[in-house]
């Protein structure tokens, strides 16, 4: 079987700036060994950094917001075994860490006690956030760094004093790290459209990782994101594919959809997309896995990993076949936007 990570899937291709980065089209999402929603055993978590070396992915996706620098210190530990120019990383800035003796855990979704997350757009921030991150991730340079959760929908009234902070301070923190070799790349990591779309025209960036937004579930709100992204040449890595858990599931649609409760309306809408899977004979999951590597702006497809057996079920899914009839049927029922791109 062919390492998933030295191909594109279906004849995607990817733009410049994603392979001058060297994303692979399968990355490791590290938020789920940040202890996201339970804990994760330090031994299994090792275990699926692990299985995802074996089994070619390459690309390594954490934040410090992550199980409170958990999740870098987790991939740190076992990458430090591996030839540092065999594999990239991205990591993010926007928030410190600090300890927080008696807060309660899952206080933002992370089983983890006595650690907390500021937010901090700061150009101090930024550096004392990259320096923290290094010394978790036991490097001396992270390929990808990302801005972490700028926006409206995050920030409220607040959002037009943190976007000029990310203007002032902290992109060209950012960038200046990127001119000394700290970073080879910078961009933005978030899960809003509006946000990307405010930048990008205001500040030159590599790449964005976007969350939940081109899925195989929703792309309608994405056209103009994907579509300024080929434009101006910044490669889309397509975060949480299964949209937080709803169409992750072999058999039907998940409890969780943009981690929260998924509504009745938003799950039966998910399992018209798993009636139509199952009467074309296709998985759902690998469907929702590989549709966003079908974008020309889309380098990587981000999924997150708490286990060996997850790690297994996405390379699989990966390098599942899928008939066409899939296609033109979700098409054909309104399931998937014009601008949706498939075989």
């Amino acid at each position: 079987m062919a390492e998933p990570g030295l191909h594109n899937q279906q004849g995607s291709s990817a733009p410049a700036t994603g392979k001058r980065l060297g994303l692979t089209p399968l990355s490791f999402g590290g938020a789920p060994i940040g202890n996201l929603y339970a804990g994760v055993d330090e031994t299994d978590a090792a275990q699926a950094i692990e299985h995802a070396w074996r089994r070619g992915i390459r690309h390594f996706d954490t934040a410090p917001y992550y199980g409170y620098g958990l999740s870098e210190e987790r991939l740190g530990a076992v990458l430090a075994a591996k030839p540092r120019d065999s594999y990239t990383l991205s990591t993010k800035v926007g928030r410190l860490i600090e300890s927080a003796e008696g807060r309660e855990p899952l206080a933002d979704g992370f089983a983890v006690d006595n650690r907390q997350a500021i937010f901090d757009y700061s150009r101090d921030g930024v550096l004392r956030s990259v320096e923290s991150s290094l010394r978790r991730l036991r490097t001396d340079r992270i390929d990808l760094l990302l801005l972490h959760d700028i926006g409206a929908l995050t920030h409220g009234a607040q959002h037009p004093q943190i976007l000029r902070q990310a203007l002032d301070e902290a992109l060209p923190a950012m960038a200046e790290l990127r001119t000394q070799g700290v970073c080879a790349a910078i961009g933005l990591g978030v899960n809003e459209e509006a946000i990307c779309l405010e930048v990008m025209p205001r500040f030159a960036l590599d790449a964005i990782m976007l969350a939940g937004r081109y899925t195989l579930f929703e792309q309608q709100d994405s056209t103009r994101v994907m579509d300024e992204a080929l434009h101006r040449d910044v490669v889309i890595l397509a975060a949480a594919p299964y949209n937080s858990g709803l169409l992750g599931a072999a058999d039907g649609p998940g409890d969780t959809y943009n981690y929260a409760p998924a509504d009745a309306p938003t799950r039966a809408r998910a399992q018209r997309f798993y009636d139509i899977a199952a009467q074309t004979g296709a998985s759902l999951g690998a469907a929702a896995l590989q549709f966003p590597l079908l974008h020309p702006a889309v380098a990587t497809v981000v999924c997150g990993m708490r286990s060996a057996s997850e790690v297994h079920s996405a390379v699989s899914r990966l390098d599942t076949a899928l008939p066409p009839e899939l296609w033109t049927q979700l098409r054909a029922a309104g399931l998937l936007a014009p601008s949706a791109v498939t075989p």
